[in-house]
């Protein structure tokens, strides 16, 4: 290598991998009936994080009372990078970050976002357990267009579940069977059919 290589070489700034922005959404455990209180301790100190609620009624002497109520009862989600974690762990009402093979495990953020996007739209959601099987489907038009889940049934209902596989929960969504389509591997990321999907299953 040349000299002019060798000094142009040492004077390429090396970048700080410190100041590069990797966070990502993690999921936080809490003491039971702590996770208002944690979420406003992490809003205090500039974290961002997200409790989806659902309202519930609740009697109350002689009166009802309209509740929110935290869709991941136990849960609070937050997004930050590796320099941020003592912050979360020494939060009060913190039990720890959820973890895989010793490391804190991150959630998709595309998970994150659908339950957001639902709660935006004005959609009532509902806590439902966790499904590993089942038709995965896309909303192929109206407000939630785009959005991917899978399908479940409660009596005669169709319910669309939306995922956060690291927790093994789900919220779902009541709506039209007709606004739904299958996902496979016949369909691009636009949800549009690549070639001839074969005969229509029922949903």
């Amino acid at each position: 290598m040349s000299c002019a290589a060798n000094l142009l070489s040492s004077l390429t700034p090396v970048p700080d991998l410190s100041l590069i922005d990797l966070s990502r959404w993690y999921a936080v455990y809490t003491y039971p009936r702590h996770e208002k209180s944690v979420l406003e301790h992490f809003e205090s100190k500039s974290l961002e994080a997200f409790l989806p609620t659902f309202v519930t009624e609740s009697r109350w002497k002689d009166r009802h009372v309209r509740l929110k109520t935290p869709v991941f009862p136990g849960y609070v989600f937050t997004r930050i990078n590796a320099s941020q974690r003592n912050k979360v762990l020494s939060s009060p009402g913190v039990i720890r970050i959820l973890c895989f093979n010793g490391m804190p495990a991150p959630i998709d953020d595309a998970e994150i976002e659908s339950v957001k996007l639902c709660l935006e739209r004005g959609l009532v959601l509902g806590p439902c357990p966790f499904l590993e099987v089942g038709d995965r489907v896309r909303v192929k038009s109206g407000v939630l267009e785009g959005l991917e889940g899978h399908i479940s049934r409660r009596k005669n209902d169709r319910r669309l579940v939306v995922p956060i596989t690291l927790i093994h929960q789900s919220v779902a969504i009541a709506i039209d069977v007709q606004l739904l389509e299958l996902v496979t591997a016949e369909t691009d990321v636009r949800g549009r059919h690549l070639r001839s999907p074969g005969p229509e299953r029922r949903l």
